[in-house]
């Protein structure tokens, strides 16, 4: 029976309280239960060989806390970072941080990476999406103007492309929507391949 919304005979979770993942998937028509996960995103870094192992693992521990309390559903875990010089850039815990996170992109490439988990019955299937990001050359007086607006202090690496840190952005290689927070056609084609 066809329904109005992707992959509409399932119950899908989202274990995030982001409201940019939640438009994400609405945009796709895929409508999603919102169960923000109790996970403590406080993994150690250094122990993970690479930042995509880190996200990858976060994204999972998300996804699995609140998979064992609705095993009837698929839930999907997602976790977002910027990585520049293989460090790992999260969201700055105030005004500071968010000025040094955002002269340390300027004029610089760096990678925004995202790991996914999906949990559906005896699975537990994770998948990471790079995109490639190039930021103008910011001003001390744009940093400043962009701190003020309060819109960096939520989100991975001191900035939203979707918002009005759009400015910063000079270029990107690969998925827009991955540096917003998900990946969205690599996510269908994997719950596409999942639930085949």
């Amino acid at each position: 029976m066809a329904t109005d919304s992707l992959f509409g005979n399932y119950r899908i979770i989202l274990a995030s309280a982001s409201p940019r993942r939640k438009e994400l998937l609405q945009q796709i028509g895929l409508k999603a239960e919102i169960i923000p996960s109790k996970f403590e995103e406080n993994l150690p870094k250094s122990s993970f060989p690479t930042p995509a192992d880190y996200v990858i693992a976060t994204a999972k521990g998300k996804a699995c806390e609140v998979f064992g309390k609705n095993k009837d559903a698929i839930v999907i875990g997602a976790d977002t970072v910027v990585v520049i010089d293989n460090k790992i850039l999260e969201k700055p815990s105030d005004a500071q941080c968010a000025h040094t996170m955002l002269s340390e992109l300027s004029g610089r490439v760096h990678h925004v990476l995202t790991g996914v988990c999906i949990c559906y019955q005896d699975i537990k299937h994770t998948f990471h999406v790079q995109t490639e990001v190039q930021f103008t050359e910011l001003s001390p007086d744009l940093i400043d103007w962009y701190v003020g607006t309060e819109e960096p202090f939520d989100k991975a690496g001191g900035y939203g492309i979707q918002g009005k840190g759009a400015i910063l952005v000079d270029r990107i290689a690969g998925c827009y929507f991955n540096v917003v927070g998900l990946p969205l056609q690599k996510l269908h084609s994997e719950l596409s391949h999942i639930l085949g």
